[in-house]
């Protein structure tokens, strides 16, 4: 230990800790409490990336560019900020915060819950309601089996997505990490689809998703078929069904983690998409059987298995990094 200015003497504190404290805490914060009910960070982001699209859209590549840019640098540098020279309780405070604000586990395996009650019940009304919770398809035209279909496809998506992205961005780069992540796959959802008014202004911010997600969908793939077993499925299947399927999916993310859901459930998923703003013939995922109702819950709790193998995985991977001699803070 050494003086600081004639202070109190100080020792190092290895920032690999304090995130590794804030990450777990983070996850934990999920388990309990689920999404922040009011004043949510995200949707307030979304909320200023509804008003600069407003007067930046163009039906060009490059104002999409621009906007893209803006809010993700905004993200990335506040997060910057945030750590900047914050004391290790604080670090580790911020962390969690952020973790929490952006994590989507709980909320997700609750809509997932919600769906399949709607369909056990045989509400389909209900069900069709819920579905824009999950997913932007159309679900008007979906029966029962439909809708579970399409719910459990968004489920094995958002898992990587709302999951283990932001948990692998948080191990390997912190809150800047966590919030960059958050921005890049909120403007993806907002503005990334293959609408007339998207095609060109939302071409950045589905590229910069695509690059952000593909170490994450493929720590989703092989945690899936990991967790296969549990879920009454075999590893084999599901890494098959990803090494065989998935690169004929139209999204090199969404592929590799819905064709392992598909194999680790032993279910047949893709086929026709229906979109508000088109049709997609998705190639077939899997050998097994359509996905029927009953299959939902399944996917529901592989979801929350694959969620918790990622957040032990990121806090162990987080602490064995500080072996290296990570950067350290300073405390009192």
């Amino acid at each position: 230990m050494r003086m600081i200015d004639g202070r109190r003497p100080l020792r190092s504190v290895p920032l690999a800790r304090t995130r590794a404290l804030g990450l777990a805490l983070g996850v934990l914060a999920d388990a309990l409490l689920g999404d922040p009910r009011r004043g949510h960070p995200v949707a307030a982001f979304g909320r200023v990336a509804t008003w600069l699209e407003r007067r930046w859209w163009a039906d060009r590549r490059g104002p999409g560019v621009a906007y893209a840019a803006a809010l993700v640098g905004g993200a990335v540098g506040l997060g910057v900020l945030a750590e900047r020279r914050a004391r290790p309780a604080v670090h580790a405070g911020l962390t969690a915060l952020a973790t929490w604000a952006v994590l989507g586990g709980t909320s997700l395996a609750a809509e997932g819950a919600a769906m399949g009650a709607s369909l056990d019940r045989g509400d389909v009304a209900a069900a069709r309601h819920r579905l824009p919770h999950l997913c932007g398809r159309d679900p008007s035209a979906l029966d029962a089996d439909g809708l579970a279909r399409a719910a459990l496809e968004s489920v094995a998506e958002n898992t990587a997505d709302a999951v283990v992205a932001p948990l692998v961005w948080g191990a390997l780069a912190g809150v800047p990490g966590l919030l960059g992540h958050r921005a890049v796959n909120t403007l993806d959802a907002m503005v990334g689809h293959r609408s007339a008014r998207y095609a060109r202004f939302g071409w950045a911010s589905a590229r910069a998703d695509d690059i952000a997600g593909v170490v994450p969908a493929r720590v989703s793939a092989l945690l899936t078929a990991a967790c296969a077993p549990l879920v009454g499925g075999r590893p084999a299947a599901a890494w098959r069904a990803w090494r065989r399927d998935a690169p004929a999916h139209p999204s090199p993310n969404a592929g590799p983690v819905e064709a392992s859901f598909a194999g680790a459930l032993g279910l047949r998923l893709g086929g026709r998409t229906v979109y508000p703003y088109g049709v997609q013939d998705r190639p077939v995922l899997g050998d097994g059987r359509p996905p029927a109702v009953p299959d939902l819950a399944r996917a529901v709790r592989l979801s929350r298995l694959v969620g918790l193998a990622t957040a032990l995985l990121g806090v162990v991977a987080t602490l064995a990094s500080d072996i290296g001699g990570a950067p350290a803070q300073r405390r009192p």
